[in-house]
């Protein structure tokens, strides 16, 4: 179960449930992997819908390590995620909305 209110999103990775949560150390090793503007600019390509593949793959990746994973973007490639990319893609925007924004209902 996982619990909106700590910016928690779930994610089924090769058959096994696994909550995801974006951290402050999870946001900056995410920053430092794309290596590109920051935070807010990703934030901006997730709600323009000009996200990338590899956008998704590192907030996939911090939400799973600020979740307690000790894994690398490099399983990841060999996973399946229930639900595909398309899945994968609305978990990461889901993660990014509740690492900066309140639940619905909560403000």
């Amino acid at each position: 179960m996982v619990n909106p209110w700590a910016g928690e999103v779930a994610l089924v990775l090769d058959g096994e449930g696994c909550v995801m949560r974006l951290t402050l150390g999870a946001l900056a090793e995410m920053e430092a992997a794309l290596e590109t503007g920051s935070l807010v600019d990703l934030v901006a390509r997730f709600e323009t819908g000009a996200f990338s593949s590899r956008d998704v793959l590192a907030v996939i990746v911090a939400g799973l390590r600020g979740g307690g994973w000790r894994g690398s973007a490099a399983d990841l490639l060999s996973a399946e995620i229930e639900g595909g990319p398309l899945m994968a893609a609305r978990a990461a925007a889901q993660l990014l909305t509740r690492a900066f924004a309140l639940p619905e209902g909560g403000g």
